[in-house]
């Protein structure tokens, strides 16, 4: 029987090391959100959780960034990439999840009002997939600024926005997963903060990225600083 290599082994343990570390640096930077989602009912305190979003948004687009880094270099220090990709992208991507936050608060009051109405025919669809896609454009924007922190945020939008609808299956996959997260997140919190939060974003960043590869390469130039 053949035996498995040291280097396998160190392969396995450092990839199960990231998963863990990033589950933890993730419930940091996201606990207060957290606490609210676990602790509360979410039909009553939506308020307080789509004020709270925004500020949890940068931890997830830390986590993408020690993805991108990890699939880079195996030897990275999670802790440290993941601090510096979380202070130097906090403001662009605080932004990206207060806008994304709005619009969708904005676009499910509208929902709720053309609910069971005459004109809810169309219009709820119309909205459902509106909500769809700044959920979709988000992600990809998250990981688009873990991949450059600096990029402007208009430019990072109007691409993700093109990007989701263009790689619309990747965009289902991603979304799916996000949703078996969440579901997860509601049954059994703990192992989905503990275990499944890393590998399943993993997927997420692993989909949106594909997405995004004809943009990043020249993301410096495309993607200006400003």
């Amino acid at each position: 029987m053949r035996r498995i290599s040291h280097s396998t082994y160190e392969t396995v343990f450092s990839a199960v090391f990231v998963g863990l570390m990033t589950n933890l640096l993730l419930v940091v930077g996201c606990l207060p959100l957290l606490v609210v989602l676990i602790t509360t009912d979410t039909a009553l305190s939506w308020p307080l959780v789509a004020l709270l979003v925004p500020l949890s948004t940068p931890a997830v687009g830390a986590a993408f960034a020690v993805f991108a880094a990890y699939s880079a270099d195996p030897t990275i220090r999670v802790v440290r990439t993941f601090a510096q990709a979380w202070r130097a992208g906090f403001r662009r991507a605080a932004a990206l999840g207060a806008l994304a936050t709005g619009t969708l608060v904005v676009l499910g009051v509208d929902a709720r009002g053309a609910w069971g109405r005459p004109a809810g025919v169309w219009a709820v669809p119309v909205l459902a997939v509106l909500i769809v896609l700044v959920v979709a454009t988000t992600l990809l924007g998250l990981v688009a600024l873990a991949e450059v922190p600096r990029a402007r945020l208009r430019d990072v939008l109007g691409r993700s926005a093109v990007l989701a609808l263009r790689r619309w299956y990747l965009t289902l996959a991603s979304l799916f997963i996000l949703a078996l997260l969440l579901s997860l997140l509601a049954v059994k919190p703990a192992l989905a903060l503990g275990l499944a939060a890393a590998p399943l974003l993993y997927v997420v960043w692993a989909n949106s990225r594909y997405s995004l590869r004809t943009v990043l390469p020249t993301a410096a130039g495309a993607l200006t600083s400003a």
